[in-house]
C-alpha cells in the first residue's frame, strides 16, 4: 500500500504539480504549507471542492499531533465535531472495529464496548482514543483516496522565500529551491512560518487583561485550577533555606510579574509519550547523551512530601499503550524552556527540541533507574518503557513536539474569552469549540519565601460550546488577501487554550478550504467571500456552526 501512494505522488508531481519547463516549480489553486491535522483535512476539502492543492510540509510524517501520541482527545462535547473532523473519528472507530487491530490486548478489556466508552461510541461509529500508527494511517488514506500531492521534508525561506504582489502571495519558496505558486495559501504550521514570513500581524506569549477586557489572560500569580502546583512548601535552594547556594536547576531567577500583566512567556511543551507495559511490546526508557540526574532533584523533594500521583496522566489507549501527558508540579512539561521557539531560526528550533528530548528521556530514566526515587514508584516505573511500534523510524520517540502555542495571528477578528464564555454574540461562525480553556504552567519562580512555586496553569470551562469566526481565520485586509491561517488562529492566548485542540483544528482546516474554493470561483479576497454562500456550504459538508 505504501509502494503505491509512493507511486502515486511522484506520478502527480511530475504530471500535475510541476512545472513541465522547468521541474522546481509547482502551480495549484490552493498551496498548503504544514503538515498537521489541519492541512491534510483542508487539502481533502480543496479536491472534494473541484480544485487542485499541494501541501508543502516540512514533517515527512502527516498529521501533527494527532498522529503523534496525542491519542487520548480533548473532544469537549463531542456534537461539535462535525465535518470531516467527525470522518477521521469515524475512520478510526472503522480501524478498531478490526479484530486484526487489537494484537497486544483484548477488545473486551478495553472499556465497556457494548455500552460505548468516553473512547469507543458505537451509535455514533466514532472513536476518540486511539494509537498513533493507527491516526497516521487515517491521514495518509485521506491523501491516497484523494491523490493529493505532498511533498514532504520541505522547509519554507523564512528570509526572503515568500513572493508577495500589492498584497497577496504570490508563491512560495523552500530552502530545497523549490517555488510553489498558486492563488490561495495557507498557513497550517503549528509555528506559523508562513504567516510571518508574509509580514502578516501576529504576537506570542500573554497579553494582560486589560488588552481585550479579559480574565483569565496575562499572569496568574496564586491561581491554580489544576494539580499541576507545589502542595507543599518546598525551598528553591540547592541547600534547603540557603540562597547563597544558588537556585536549583529549572527554576527562574526572574520575578514572576505582576497579577494580570502581559508577558512574552509561553506554556509549556513536552512530547506525548506512547508507552507500553506490554512484556512484548516494551523498549527500555533509554539513557540519553548528557543525561544528569541533578536536573531532577527537585521531583525528588516532592516525591518526599508524600505526593504520589505520578501515573494519573498514563491515560490508556488501546493495545496497553498510553497517551502520556504531563501532570503534577514537576513532570514532563519543560517549564520555562521553549520562550524563544516561535521566532527562533530553524537550527535554535533543533536545539530547544534537542533539550525538551534529552530533559524528557532523562526524566524516565531518573524515575526508573535512580535509587532515590521511592521504591514503591520505582519499580512501578520500571513496568514501562516506550511502545516498540509506534515511531519506529524515530527510536520509538514522538515525531512532533506538543507546540501548545506559538505565534498568534492578529487578523480581521480576534477571539478572546469573551467570545469563548459567550458574552458576546460571535460574528460569521465557521465552526465550533467547547473545550476548557486551558494553559498549562509558563514559569517556575521563587517566592518571596524562598519556596518554589509554577505559574500559569489555568483551566476554565466555558458555559456551553461556542462559534469560532471566519475573521479569526484571515489576516486583516490590508496585510494580505490570499492566506488562511487555521491553526495559529486570531485569538487572546487564553481563548487559545480552548481552540486549540486537534478536533477544532480539523475543523478549522476545512472551513478555510471551503472559503478558498469560493474566493477562487468569486475572483475575490478572502475578505470578501459571502458568507451567507460560505455558511449554505459549510452546512452541506456536515460542520456544526452553532447547537441553536
Amino acid at each position: 500500500m505504501k509502494k503505491i501512494t509512493c507511486f502515486l505522488t511522484i506520478f502527480l508531481i511530475l504530471f500535475f504539480g510541476c512545472n513541465k519547463n522547468d521541474p522546481s516549480r509547482f502551480e495549484a489553486d490552493v498551496i498548503i504549507y504544514g503538515g498537521t491535522s489541519a492541512a491534510v483535512t483542508a487539502a481533502v476539502e480543496i479536491v472534494k471542492s473541484g480544485k487542485t492543492v499541494i501541501i508543502v510540509s516540512p514533517d515527512k510524517h502527516l498529521g501533527g499531533l494527532s498522529a503523534s501520541g496525542l491519542g487520548f482527545t480533548d473532544t469537549g462535547q463531542k456534537e461539535t465535531i462535525g465535518g470531516l473532523s467527525r470522518e477521521f473519528y469515524h475512520r478510526i472507530w472503522l480501524h478498531y472495529d478490526k479484530p486484526e487491530s487489537w494484537k497486544w490486548q483484548e477488545k473486551t478489556e478495553y472499556g465497556n464496548v457494548g455500552q460505548g466508552t468516553p473512547a469507543i461510541d458505537g451509535n455514533q461509529r466514532t472513536m476518540w482514543i486511539f494509537e498513533p500508527h493507527a491516526a497516521e494511517q487515517v491521514f495518509e488514506d485521506f491523501i491516497a483516496e484523494n491523490n493529493i500531492t505532498v511533498l514532504r521534508d520541505e522547509w519554507l525561506d523564512r528570509e526572503s522565500g515568500v513572493k508577495l504582489e500589492n498584497g497577496k502571495i504570490i508563491s512560495i519558496t523552500t530552502l530545497s529551491g523549490k517555488t510553489f505558486e498558486g492563488i490561495i495559501f495557507m498557513d497550517c504550521t503549528y509555528e506559523g512560518d508562513l504567516m510571518a514570513a508574509a509580514n502578516v500581524s501576529y504576537t506570542t506569549g500573554r497579553e494582560g487583561n486589560e488588552v481585550y477586557g479579559e480574565q483569565w489572560n496575562g499572569v496568574q500569580t496564586g491561581v491554580f485550577h489544576h494539580g499541576h502546583h507545589f502542595y507543599s512548601e518546598i525551598s528553591a535552594y540547592k541547600i534547603p533555606g540557603d540562597p547563597a547556594s544558588g537556585l536549583l536547576p529549572r527554576i527562574s531567577d526572574q520575578p514572576p510579574g505582576k497579577y494580570g500583566s502581559g508577558d512574552k512567556r509561553l506554556q509549556a511543551y513536552c512530547y506525548r509519550l506512547c508507552m507500553s507495559n506490554h512484556p512484548g511490546n516494551r523498549v527500555p526508557f533509554p539513557k540519553p547523551e548528557g543525561y544528569d540526574p541533578n536536573q531532577y532533584e527537585l521531583l525528588l523533594r516532592v516525591f518526599e512530601t508524600g505526593r504520589r500521583d505520578w501515573f494519573d496522566k498514563y491515560d490508556p489507549i488501546p493495545n496497553r499503550k498510553t497517551d502520556t501527558n504531563n501532570h503534577g508540579p514537576f513532570s514532563t512539561d519543560n517549564i520555562g524552556m521553549n520562550y524563544d521557539y516561535p521566532d527562533a531560526t530553524y537550527e535554535r528550533r533543533q536545539e530547544i527540541l534537542k533539550e525538551h528530548e534529552t530533559y524528557q528521556k532523562g526524566l524516565l530514566y531518573f524515575v526508573q533507574n535512580d535509587p532515590r526515587v521511592p521504591e514503591d514508584i520505582r519499580s512501578k516505573m520500571q513496568q514501562w518503557g516506550l511502545a516498540a511500534d509506534e515511531f519506529t523510524d524515530n527510536g520509538n520517540w514522538p515525531f512532533q513536539i506538543y507546540v501548545r502555542e506559538a505565534r498568534r495571528m492578529i487578523g480581521e477578528y480576534v477571539t478572546t474569552e469573551n467570545d469563548v464564555l459567550g458574552k458576546r454574540e460571535v460574528p460569521k461562525p465557521i465552526g465550533m469549540g467547547s473545550y476548557t480553556m486551558d494553559s498549562h504552567n509558563v514559569q517556575r519562580y521563587v517566592t518571596e519565601d524562598g519556596f518554589v512555586q509554577n505559574e500559569g496553569d489555568i483551566g476554565m470551562h466555558p458555559h456551553e460550546p461556542y462559534s469560532i469566526a471566519y475573521g479569526s481565520l484571515v489576516p486583516k485586509k490590508e496585510e494580505c488577501t490570499n492566506l488562511f491561517v487555521p491553526v495559529c488562529v486570531s485569538s487572546s492566548h487564553i481563548a487559545y487554550g480552548s481552540i486549540r485542540m486537534e478536533p477544532v483544528f480539523m475543523i478549522l482546516g476545512q472551513s478555510a478550504a471551503v472559503a478558498a474554493s469560493l474566493a477562487i470561483d468569486n475572483k475575490t479576497a478572502i475578505q470578501d467571500v459571502d458568507y451567507e454562500t460560505l455558511k449554505n456550504e459549510l452546512f452541506k459538508r456536515g460542520q456544526v456552526l452553532n447547537l441553536q
